[in-house]
């Protein structure tokens, strides 16, 4: 079984992700790795704003997803900090947020289709209002973020209707909760999806 975490950047499914590697025994965290994707994307000079290089850009992006998904699918039990299922969304939405409405889904029919068949059985979407979100990322000093205004003001709209819509998706609220609440109910709920996995 292949879980899930979703939801907005600094919403808190890292900090979730490290709670489960301390206290979920059975199941395995695949954290959110893309260094060696942006390293690419830096040696190649791309830029994502120009159409046939966001074309590459995804295509690098979609290689890495499935390959993190085969190791993950190696165990009995795995939730990945973002999976399949955010390369999709990113990949046919990126364009939108920045008022573009290129072909993505025409040109990259190939790879979206070896995406699709690595998605998760379930995703969990931690979601928060956006004055939580921002005090959140303020208290991260880990992360610079530069990415958050544009994230939260064009980007998270449109994820929140694409995720919120679809059958496989639960939701966790996590306005006011501290780390370790929010690690409990993600528990829980990695819990529920293995016993129901299990009837």
């Amino acid at each position: 079984m292949i879980l899930s975490l979703q939801g907005c950047m600094a919403v808190g499914k890292t900090t979730a992700a490290r709670y489960l590697q301390q206290h979920a025994s059975g199941v395995q965290v695949y954290f959110e790795n893309n260094s060696d994707v942006i390293a690419d994307v830096a040696r190649l000079g791309l830029d994502k704003r120009r159409y046939p290089e966001y074309l590459q850009i995804q295509r690098l992006w979609i290689q890495h997803e499935i390959r993190r998904w085969h190791s993950a699918a190696e165990h009995r039990c795995s939730v990945m900090d973002f999976s399949a299922e955010e390369i999709e969304f990113y990949t046919l939405h990126y364009p939108q947020s920045i008022g573009q409405s290129w072909p993505v889904e025409q040109d990259l029919a190939p790879e979206l289709a070896q995406l699709r068949r690595c998605m998760p059985q379930r995703i969990l979407f931690l979601d928060a209002g956006e004055e939580e979100l921002r005090r959140r990322k303020e208290s991260d000093a880990e992360r610079s973020r530069g990415f958050f205004e544009h994230y939260v003001q064009h980007l998270l709209p449109l994820k929140r209707a694409w995720f919120l819509g679809r059958g496989d998706v639960d939701v966790l609220r996590v306005d006011g909760l501290t780390p370790d609440q929010v690690g409990q109910a993600v528990q829980q709920w990695v819990e529920r999806c293995m016993q129901q996995a299990a009837l």
